[in-house]
């Protein structure tokens, strides 16, 4: 699971992510970020995160500002000391509302009920998805999380995946990019190997994508 927190008191984000760490291990901090305008430019520069962990009154204004400005798929946790904001957070993305300080209890209720709804709307989809999109034994459409929604891209349009910062990556023909929960060899399985190959241990490209290939100093550039 891939998060982000956002809040612009450093002790009470680093309490939180080792908090929230403590839930679950395997939970993947993203980054965090401070500002209401800083995360506006990261949500509008980077794929949706599954879950965002987010304070409400930021040092340039209050975190509902960012949903004026970006789309936002991915549920919310609010994580603040006033209690005033309750139900214009759950206006939004909130599936919960938590008072600092938070407690550790509260905190795992907070993600097990995102999990409950994330296996819930993933689960039944999925199983007939796959089923309905196989040609072969390789995927002719994978399926990517994006917060709450679950997109379909065809494996056609993908230009090329790759690994980076313990993450996978998918970009398409419009150079548009998803996280994966995938690790680039179980994408490498999935994908037609007639189609995608691995040029090292970082990328794996669709030579449908490829515009030319170049040779410099016994090394070759693939564009």
């Amino acid at each position: 699971m891939k998060v982000i927190i956002i809040e612009d008191e450093k002790p009470a984000a680093e309490k939180l992510k080792k908090a929230v760490l403590r839930c679950d291990p395997s939970i993947l901090p993203i980054t965090v970020l401070t500002s209401v305008q800083s995360a506006i430019h990261w949500l509008k520069e980077n794929p949706a995160p599954d879950l965002i962990f987010m304070d409400i009154e930021l040092s340039d204004g209050l975190s509902f500002n960012i949903f004026k400005e970006c789309s936002i798929s991915a549920p919310v946790i609010f994580t603040t000391a006033y209690d005033e904001y309750w139900q214009e957070a759950f206006e939004v993305n909130s599936i919960d509302y938590l008072l600092k300080p938070i407690r550790q209890e509260k905190l795992e209720n907070a993600i097990n009920k995102y999990k409950k709804l994330e296996k819930h709307f993933s689960t039944n989809h999925s199983a007939f998805f796959y089923r309905a999109s196989e040609t072969n034994g390789y995927r002719r459409r994978l399926l990517i999380k994006k917060g709450t929604d679950l997109i379909s891209i065809k494996t056609d349009d993908i230009a090329y995946c790759y690994a980076a910062h313990k993450m996978a990556f998918i970009v398409d023909e419009n150079a548009q990019k998803y996280i994966t929960d995938k690790s680039l060899s179980d994408l490498e399985k999935d994908l037609d190997q007639a189609v995608f190959f691995r040029i090292n241990r970082q990328y794996l490209v669709n030579i449908h994508h490829i515009k030319r290939i170049r040779t410099l100093a016994k090394k070759q550039i693939i564009t």
